[in-house]
């Protein structure tokens, strides 16, 4: 049994780095063809207008490209953001909605007192607070 795992898993990570490889190869490919479409565009505006303007135009093609990825890593960011604070925010909920957890709580009440709990409970209330605070705090540093 043990021996079929370990084969399974022998198996997808070949079939993973195969993947990867070839997916390497791919990106290099690209990289190639780019580069010489990019020459072949520099060499047409070098003929007609002149050197300083084909590299202006190679210089503000490339930044109209990463204006567009910029734009893309941060729109990606924000969403990536709001998918762990919802995922986050639903995760809390199921724990504390979970009949086990509130019978666990249940049973610390009754095994530690209700009389002895406050206390207890006030102090944890502060340290949330103040881990609350904190956090937002750390929300107000400028982005990347």
């Amino acid at each position: 049994m043990i021996q079929r795992i370990i084969d399974d898993f022998k198996e997808a990570t070949g079939a993973a780095l195969r993947l990867t490889s070839l997916a390497a190869a791919a990106a290099v490919a690209l990289f190639i063809t780019l580069s010489f479409l990019c020459a072949a565009a520099f060499v047409v505006v070098l003929d007609s207008y002149g050197l300083v303007q084909a590299c202006l135009a190679g210089a503000a093609v490339f930044f109209v490209v990463t204006l567009i990825a910029a734009g893309i890593y941060t729109a990606r960011k924000k969403q990536a953001e709001a998918r762990a604070k919802m995922a986050a925010k639903s995760a809390m909920h199921t724990a504390l909605a979970d009949p086990m957890v509130i019978a666990a709580g249940l049973q610390v009440i009754r095994a530690v007192g209700i009389k002895r709990l406050i206390p207890l409970l006030a102090v944890g209330g502060l340290a949330l607070g103040f881990l609350a605070s904190r956090q937002n705090v750390g929300d107000q540093t400028p982005a990347e």
